[in-house]
C-alpha cells in the first residue's frame, strides 16, 4: 500500500516536478529542491507537506509559475472542521510560498543588476542579431552571450534572458518574469507587444511603433494588463507568433486572450521562417 509520502512524491511526479532525489520531509515547513531533469542545478522546485490524520501538502516550481496542492483524502469526505483547518493550512502555505518567492526574486534582482553593470554594449555584428537582421536595442554582451534586461512596468530591473550565438536562450535562475518585459522605442500613436527580441526589434524596424518584448506566450497577458494599467488611452497591438505547425496555435492562442482582456488588437506579422524566435 503506498503511504502517504509515496502518494505525494507520485503527485509530483505526474505534474512534471519530480525531485532530483526523492525525499520529501514531512514537517509542515516550505522545502526547495532540485526538480529532476533540471540540468541548471538549481533548486527551482518547492513543496510544503504535513502528516497527521489528513495529510496535506502543496508543491510547486518558481520556474514554470507552477502552484498545486495535494490531500491523501478528498475534501468532501472530511468533516467541516476539517475542512477548515484544510482550508487554514492552505492559506499558510500560500502565504508562505509567496514570501519565499519574494526573496528569490530578490535575489535575483541583485544578482541581474550585477551582471548587467558588467556587460557591455552589444554591437549589431553580433551573430545572432546579423542572423535575424536586427539591430541591438537596448541590450548587452556578457561573455559573448546577448543579455536582455527584463523590467518592471516602473522599470526595475528584476531579471535577464541570454541570447547565445546559435539561438538558445536562457533566463537568469530564479528571476521573476511575470510581466516583466524589454521595452523597444517610446509609445506614441501604438504600443505593440509580442513574444521575443528578434520579433520586437523587426516591428520595430518595420513599423517604427515601440515594443515590448514579453519573452514567451504565457507572458503576453501579464505584460499587456502592466502596460495597460500604465497607458489606459493608448492602441495596443498584441502581435502573436502564427505558431501553425503547433497544436492548439498556442501564439495565436495567447495572443488573442491577451487581447481580449485589454482592448487590443491581435496582428501576425509575416516574417520568414527563421525570424521567428
Amino acid at each position: 500500500m503506498t503511504t502517504p509520502v509515496g502518494a505525494f512524491l507520485l503527485a509530483l511526479e505526474q505534474a512534471g516536478l519530480a525531485m532530483h532525489e526523492p525525499m520529501a520531509i514531512a514537517d509542515g515547513s516550505l522545502h526547495r529542491y532540485q526538480v529532476d531533469g533540471d540540468k541548471s542545478g538549481s533548486r527551482n522546485g518547492w513543496y510544503v507537506l504535513h502528516l497527521d490524520e489528513k495529510p496535506f501538502g502543496a508543491f510547486g516550481s518558481w520556474k514554470t509559475g507552477q502552484s498545486l496542492t495535494w490531500t491523501a483524502g478528498k475534501p468532501e469526505s472530511m468533516t467541516a472542521a476539517e475542512r477548515l483547518a484544510l482550508t487554514q493550512r492552505m492559506a499558510a502555505t500560500r502565504r508562505e510560498q509567496a514570501a519565499e518567492q519574494a526573496r528569490v526574486h530578490a535575489d535575483a534582482a541583485s544578482r541581474a543588476a550585477h551582471l548587467w553593470e558588467r556587460a557591455k554594449p552589444a554591437d549589431n555584428a553580433y551573430p545572432y542579431l546579423a542572423r535575424k537582421q536586427v539591430a541591438a536595442f537596448g541590450v548587452r554582451d556578457l561573455r559573448g552571450q546577448l543579455v536582455v534586461p527584463m523590467r518592471d512596468a516602473d522599470g526595475r530591473l528584476w531579471s535577464l534572458q541570454f541570447i547565445a550565438a546559435d539561438g538558445r536562450k536562457t533566463f537568469l535562475t530564479g528571476g521573476r518574469k511575470r510581466s516583466c518585459y524589454h521595452a523597444i522605442g517610446r509609445p506614441a500613436a501604438a504600443l505593440c507587444i509580442c513574444e521575443g527580441y528578434a520579433t520586437g526589434a523587426t516591428i520595430y524596424q518595420t513599423t517604427g511603433h515601440a515594443t515590448a518584448v514579453a519573452f514567451d506566450a504565457g507572458n503576453l497577458l501579464p505584460v499587456a494588463e502592466a502596460l495597460r494599467a500604465k497607458f489606459p488611452q493608448l492602441a495596443l497591438v498584441i502581435a502573436g507568433d502564427n505558431d501553425t505547425e503547433t497544436p492548439g496555435n498556442p501564439g495565436l492562442t495567447a495572443a488573442t486572450a491577451a487581447a481580449r482582456a485589454v482592448g487590443a488588437v491581435v496582428a501576425l506579422p509575416q516574417f520568414g521562417r527563421d525570424a521567428h524566435v
